[in-house]
């Protein structure tokens, strides 16, 4: 007899399927509809904040760049998912600002409170401190709106 006792293994569990995934329509994980919806996002942004030109202003240096080097920027960083795709917290920023400077923040609160009031400004402060769970249809819906309202910019501007 062996020293240890052998057991039958066990049978797993089937979750049921919901309606949808029957159906044979495709459903997305959270993460996928945040990264879609991240992308949608940022070209929405960096369009808004485009001239008709072709250029647009960095909201950290004021430099002038094409939209070409624009990068959608968050005064309150990413991670607060409150403010993560809220417009006021979003703005055109050059990558030099975006990605590798450390003080751009600095310029970056000085020209936001210019360009949005103060008021707006507490009020983005006093949103990022909140939990926000975003639900899938919210995630999807608002992918829907903001890529309808970048391809309605692109197409404006002519980028």
């Amino acid at each position: 007899m062996p020293y240890y006792i052998k057991r039958k293994p066990k049978k797993k569990k089937e979750k049921p399927l919901p309606l949808f995934e029957k159906a044979g329509i495709k459903v997305k994980k959270k993460p996928d509809l945040v990264a879609k919806l991240d992308k949608v996002f940022s070209r929405y942004i960096r369009l808004r904040d485009c001239m008709p030109n072709g250029y647009f202003r960095c909201i950290s240096c004021g430099q002038i760049k094409p939209y070409e080097q624009a990068d959608c920027g968050h005064f309150h960083s990413r991670r607060h998912m409150s403010t993560r795709f809220d417009e006021d917290n979003a703005h055109a920023e050059c990558r030099a600002c975006n990605r590798f400077s450390a003080d751009h923040l600095i310029r970056y609160e000085a020209n936001l409170k210019v360009k949005i009031g103060q008021m707006r400004f507490d009020k983005l402060a006093w949103k990022a401190g909140q939990p926000k769970k975003w639900t899938d249809f919210e995630l999807v819906e608002l992918t829907k709106y903001y890529k309808a309202l970048g391809d309605k910019l692109s197409k404006e501007k002519g980028l």
